[in-house]
């Protein structure tokens, strides 16, 4: 890729991290915006909902997470695929498995609440959501930077995912668009509807704050399986979670999930790096 477009995203990145450190200071750490945090925080309900069905909601998204990828195994086998096709084919359905677990949950067994963030109009939601983006990007920055020096001094080499690899050296354009479908839409959603929408909700009022905030984002980081991006991504699930609290939508962080994975992308592509 030539200079120029790579110049050109750096910039706007550069451009983008500066957005988010004026939000950040407006609307989470100046004192009038820390006063309507604690205003907003009581807002969102609880959610009313038993521990066994709790369970039985994260039983059903493990079971959907394990069935469909030992399906696909023997079909893929069949195939004769690349190793690339496959892996995403595997991440694809394991995605897709938790999802089914997701709506057989909503569908059969959870009681009908009203949701105040149902009120909220749609282009407040996608404000919300890129406010959120703009946000954790100037806050991933620094923490990705401390994370990569704090593993340095202990001498843990730090190596990307398999995907960002994939995503940078396919030619093949259906992986490539079934990759951006996973990484911008299924993920986002079936993520946000696990880690914020149920297990944060579950927590946040029957323990500590600080415990309902990191224990989801620690989940939400481990899953990826990857210890270079460890410690971000947990600082995300935190900023997802506060903006999920804070707006009672969920709409809000799953669109700034599915943006910061095209803002991945894009980097990934213009050879910058995640």
């Amino acid at each position: 890729m030539s200079a120029l477009p790579t110049q050109l995203i750096l910039s706007l990145e550069l451009l983008m991290v500066l957005a988010g450190c004026f939000l950040l200071w407006r609307h989470a750490l100046s004192p009038a915006a820390r006063l309507k945090s604690q205003e907003r925080a009581s807002a969102m309900p609880a959610w009313d909902i038993t521990a066994p069905r709790f369970f039985l909601f994260l039983w059903l998204i493990i079971s959907g997470g394990l069935l469909l990828p030992a399906i696909s195994v023997p079909i893929l086998k069949s195939l004769a695929i690349d190793e690339s096709a496959s892996l995403i084919i595997s991440g694809g359905t394991f995605q897709g498995g938790m999802l089914l677990g997701i709506l057989l949950f909503k569908l059969f067994f959870e009681a009908k609440s009203p949701n105040p963030g149902q009120r909220r109009s749609p282009g407040r939601k996608i404000q919300n959501g890129l406010m959120t983006f703009l946000i954790a990007l100037p806050v991933l920055a620094a923490v990705g930077i401390t994370w990569q020096f704090l593993m340095g001094l202990f001498g843990i080499e730090l190596v990307d995912q398999d995907l960002i690899a994939i995503f940078a050296n396919t030619d093949s354009p259906v992986l490539l668009t079934c990759m951006i479908l996973l990484a911008a839409g299924i993920a986002p959603i079936t993520e946000e509807l696990i880690f914020r929408a149920g297990i944060f909700r579950y927590m946040r009022t029957r323990t500590p704050r600080w415990v309902a905030l990191l224990g989801p984002a620690l989940l939400f980081a481990s899953l990826h399986a990857n210890l270079a991006s460890f410690a971000p991504l947990a600082a995300l699930g935190i900023i997802f979670s506060l903006a999920y609290e804070r707006t009672g939508s969920i709409a809000v962080p799953i669109i700034a999930h599915a943006l910061f994975n095209l803002n991945t992308i894009v980097l990934i592509f213009s050879g910058v790096g995640p």
